[in-house]
């Protein structure tokens, strides 16, 4: 029986609820479940159970593992005709403006639910039910809002928010006004939901109740979610990327996830040159993500593409290489050496909240950035891309971390500068993650771009680079929200927080 648990969360009530599930007779990947059910109840319009998710886990003794939950195009049986409908766009005042859908139509066929079961069943200690009941009582009693909650809701509560009655009830107060920090929210019917869950499994998702009102939904107001889409997804088992990184051997999301090949590459390549410079940090960023952009975001095979990707840059480096804010991570390790790494997305919410059940449904299917061939193109049962990458790592003498972040593009170049800092340089874990960070953004058909957070030695490295920039706020929430969970090889855990998110972290 495991003892203790390091848990890195997205608030207090999600590290407790981690804690809790070990106290239960629980392990680090029954904590890092009940923290993210949690997390997905406690940060409304910023992830839900309704989305996609990836777990990567790493057993004492054993080999690592991560099982694919993303989400999936849905329309099996459906007139052509129906494609291309259901959609409303949405202009958010986000990250410098961007533009995203939601509406039913925006809505992929969850996997967030089937991939944490399946992790359950193949590496929890404890029961299912004492992993969900974390959540069930936080929506049920209620939980207060917090500042980044708050802050995405200001934003989107009258438009992404603000069409559907329920949705728009749910994420206001009683006067319709904007939510604030510290407000108690409860909601019975998403606490019936987990409840559902607790009892019938995630299957209920899929082929149970739950399933059934969320196809019924979808039909009725134009999404393409059908019942034989419902029964027919699947979490995936697969062999993560492992990247040499000095002393440490880190596994990572597969293709076809873009998230993990792009860290794995960007990792590689700083190794390479033994340099943790702006410049070089810039430079190695600039060539990665224009290769994405070229060629993995307008890929009609992903996972072909990534692995070619990595034995293009085997043979020549990086050189050779042609030129989501609604995401959640938990991070936990217990002093077995069990690692676990959950990221989960529901894009940035299609603002459709299922009737009956408080479940809000992601818009994937709706976001740019992640269908650059088109939306509603890709067939049936086709995985979206991910910019996901929660990973596990081993030091060869022994130590153990998880981690990951949220952030939509932003996750890879984040994990990138904070594992390049820990990991070849050994920096303090909580040192790394609290650095300045910049990331490179490029979009086919835009000019490329540094955003970044205020720092002279970052200025004077985009000034040599030659390229144009965006200064943010030291710690600014654009940058993500990486949580590392960690065992020494004497057997000290600990855990460390972003402050650029309502981190929180948490050894018992």
């Amino acid at each position: 029986m495991t003892d203790h648990v390091a848990v890195a969360a997205t608030g207090p009530a999600a590290v407790d609820a981690g804690l809790t599930a070990v106290r239960a007779g629980g392990n680090a990947v029954d904590a890092a479940i009940a923290a993210m059910c949690v997390a997905m109840t406690t940060e409304p319009g910023v992830v839900s159970p309704m989305g996609g998710a990836f777990v990567t886990i790493w057993p004492a003794g054993g080999e690592p593992e991560t099982i694919d939950g993303n989400v999936e195009m849905p329309g099996r049986g459906l007139d052509p005709a129906r494609f291309g409908q259901g959609l409303r766009e949405f202009h958010l005042n986000y990250g410098g403006g961007i533009t995203v859908f939601g509406g039913y139509g925006s809505v992929a066929i969850p996997g967030a639910l089937s991939a944490l079961q399946l992790a359950h069943d193949r590496h929890g200690s404890g029961a299912w039910a004492q992993a969900i009941a974390p959540a069930e009582k936080a929506a049920r009693e209620g939980f207060r809002l917090g500042s980044a909650a708050a802050s995405y809701l200001a934003l989107t509560v009258d438009n992404l928010f603000g069409w559907d009655a329920d949705t728009h009830q749910a994420l206001t107060r009683e006067d319709g006004s904007a939510l604030e920090p510290g407000d108690l929210l409860i909601d019975t019917d998403m606490a019936d939901s987990w409840a559902r869950i607790a009892e019938h499994g995630a299957a209920d998702v899929y082929t149970g109740e739950i399933g059934r009102r969320i196809a019924a939904a979808c039909t009725a107001e134009g999404g393409l979610i059908t019942a034989a889409d419902l029964a027919a997804y699947r979490p995936v088992v697969r062999e993560p990327l492992r990247q040499r990184l000095g002393a440490w051997d880190i596994a990572t999301n597969p293709p076809p996830s873009v998230g993990g090949p792009m860290l794995a590459v960007m990792l590689s390549e700083m190794a390479r040159r033994g340099s943790l410079s702006w410049v070089d940090t810039i430079e190695v960023q600039r060539h990665v993500l224009t290769y994405r952009s070229e060629v993995h975001d307008f890929s009609a095979d992903l996972e072909e593409d990534g692995y070619n990707m990595l034995e293009e840059v085997r043979r020549a480096g990086v050189a050779g290489l042609t030129t989501s804010q609604s995401t959640a991570h938990v991070s936990a390790v217990d002093s077995d050496g069990l690692g676990c790494a959950i990221t989960a997305s529901s894009g940035y919410s299609s603002g459709a909240t299922v009737p009956g059940t408080g479940l809000l449904l992601n818009n994937c299917l709706g976001e740019p950035e992640l269908n650059r061939l088109g939306l509603h193109v890709l067939a049936p049962g086709t995985r979206l891309a991910s910019n996901m990458a929660p990973s596990v790592a081993h030091h060869d003498s022994g130590d153990v971390l998880a981690i990951g972040s949220p952030g939509a593009d932003r996750i890879t170049t984040a994990l990138m500068q904070v594992l390049a800092r820990h990991c070849l340089i050994g920096m303090p874990l909580g040192e790394a993650i609290a650095a300045p960070r910049a990331h490179v953004r490029v979009v086919r058909g835009e000019p490329t771009r540094v955003e970044f957070e205020r720092d002279d030695d970052i200025r004077a490295a985009i000034a040599a680079c030659g390229l144009p920039a965006n200064e943010h706020e030291p710690h600014a929430m654009f940058f993500g929200g990486v949580g590392g969970a960690a065992r020494s090889a004497t057997g000290v855990l600990f855990a460390a927080g972003d402050p650029r998110r309502e981190a929180a972290t948490g050894v018992a």
